[in-house]
C-alpha cells in the first residue's frame, strides 16, 4: 500500500470512527430521554438517570431548608425538568445562562409538569449513589 493510499484509508476511518461515536452518544441520550418520557407518563419517581438538556429558564434559588440552585432544562424531546441542585453541598454553577448545555446525574421525580431532577451531589454519609451536573466541561457535585 502506498503513503497516498494509506493517508485516504486513514482518514476515511477516522471519518467513520468519529461517525460511530456521535451516533453512539446521540442514541445514549435518546434512550435516556425515552426513559424520563415514560417515567412522565406512567407517574414514576425515585429513578436514578443520567441525562442532557438546555437551560430554557433560570429561578430563584430555593432558599428554605436546604439551600438549592433552580434551572428548567428542555431536553431533545421537548420535554422540561425542574433541576434542584443543592449548593449546601455542591458548588453552585456560575454564569449559568439560558441555552447553556447540562448533562446531569441525579434521581427523576414525577411532576405534572415534566418532573424534577435532584440528587445532582454527592452523598456524605456515602448511601446514595452520588450525583452530579456538568456545564462547560466542568462537573458540579
Amino acid at each position: 500500500m502506498d503513503s497516498v493510499t494509506f493517508r485516504s484509508t486513514s482518514r476515511w476511518l477516522g471519518w467513520l470512527l468519529a461517525l460511530l461515536l456521535i451516533v453512539g452518544l446521540s442514541a445514549h441520550s435518546y434512550a435516556n430521554d425515552q426513559r424520563l418520557a415514560n417515567a412522565f407518563a406512567n407517574q414514576q419517581s425515585n429513578l436514578q438517570i443520567e441525562g442532557q438538556g438546555i437551560v430554557s429558564r433560570i429561578l430563584s434559588d430555593d432558599t428554605v431548608g436546604s439551600r438549592h440552585q433552580r434551572f428548567i432544562l428542555t431536553l431533545a424531546s421537548q420535554q422540561t425538568l425542574l433541576v434542584a441542585h443543592n449548593i449546601d453541598l455542591a458548588p453552585r454553577i456560575p454564569n449559568l445562562s439560558i441555552g447553556d448545555k447540562v448533562t446531569f446525574y441525579g434521581v427523576y421525580e414525577w411532576n405534572n409538569k415534566g418532573g424534577v431532577i435532584h440528587w445532582t451531589h454527592h452523598d456524605p454519609a456515602n448511601r446514595h449513589p452520588h450525583g452530579w451536573l456538568k456545564h462547560r466541561g466542568k462537573r458540579y457535585q
